[in-house]
């Protein structure tokens, strides 16, 4: 009994340590440019009004509020504050494919940062966050909230949650989203939308396409697509047994042979072409983040994109 509290307090130990490193990291990734590229990126939904005051020359004759001028009787005019507090969800894939890496991290490493990043974007800019954890069912779900030991949790629990389930529902999650969130949020969906045993072409099914074009009407929606480099090109060391890590289902196939090559780079162009188009259908922003390149310049190249795009 002892030796197993030990163990559990050992491994405690590590998480916070983690934690704490990880914190340190991604406050100092955050510079001040990049905070206010999110902040002119992501905008409140309103115009909250302030007060009234007496018209100066140059001002917005619309914003005359005629009632306040007839009894003043001189012109005044609405004074509007910009509501800037927002609501960001980080849906995270925890299926058992985020687990591989090629190099020193995997895919859960990689989505730890970015919503690590992406908590802390949003709380300089006072917004409160959430996290939904999904697998082929719900896992987990935080509430959003603001305050440090609320984003040290979401940290801690992306790279440390044990999730039950394997595969990858997106309909699902998008589904439990509706009903928790009724109010405009940013939707960061973070995964590595690989083929899976509900999905083999590795595309959107048309449920989830639905679903996806629907919540585009009513959030504000980023899928993120995590991806490591050995799953874009396989290595030609001879017969290797490859498992699917959501399936289960093992496959035996010649790396040296030319054909496979061709085979296995057509259909992860092909993949990544209509995933890619299927965004694209469905209005939602889409970035691409990988195991080997460090993730910010693919978020600062986002936010630049999408800013002009805006303008």
């Amino acid at each position: 009994m002892i030796v197993h509290q030990e163990q559990r307090q050992e491994r405690i130990q590590q998480i916070l340590k983690k934690v704490r490193l990880l914190e340190i990291k991604t406050r100092r990734l955050l510079s001040d440019p990049l905070v206010g590229a999110y902040r002119s990126v992501f905008k409140g939904q309103g115009m909250d009004f302030e007060e009234v005051r007496e018209y100066s020359p140059g001002d917005d004759i619309r914003m005359i509020d005629w009632n306040v001028s007839a009894k003043m009787d001189r012109p005044y005019i609405k004074k509007f504050r910009e509501e800037r507090e927002l609501t960001m969800l980080i849906a995270v894939d925890l299926s058992a494919s985020l687990d591989f890496g090629s190099g020193e991290l995997s895919k859960r490493d990689i989505a730890g940062e970015l919503a690590s990043m992406l908590a802390f974007s949003a709380t300089k800019n006072h917004d409160k966050v959430g996290l939904l954890l999904f697998t082929d069912r719900i896992e987990a779900y935080i509430p959003p909230n603001k305050g440090k030991n609320h984003i040290l949790r979401i940290i801690r629990e992306v790279l440390f949650f044990e999730p039950q389930g394997r595969g990858t529902h997106y309909h699902q999650a998008l589904n439990f989203i509706r009903q928790v969130l009724k109010c405009r949020t940013i939707i960061f969906l973070l995964s590595d939308f690989l083929p899976g045993e509900r999905n083999v072409t590795g595309m959107l099914s048309e449920e989830e396409f639905r679903s996806l074009q629907w919540m585009h009407r009513h959030y504000d929606v980023v899928c993120v697509c995590i991806e490591d480099p050995r799953e874009r090109t396989i290595p030609a060391v001879g017969w290797i047994r490859w498992e699917d890590g959501e399936t289960g289902e093992i496959v035996e196939m010649n790396t040296c042979s030319r054909s496979f090559q061709e085979r296995y780079a057509h259909v992860v162009r092909s993949r990544a072409q209509q995933l890619e188009d299927r965004f694209r259908r469905c209005g939602v922003d889409s970035f691409c983040v990988s195991t080997e390149i460090p993730f910010i310049h693919a978020f600062e190249s986002f936010l630049k994109t999408r800013n002009a795009r805006r303008r």
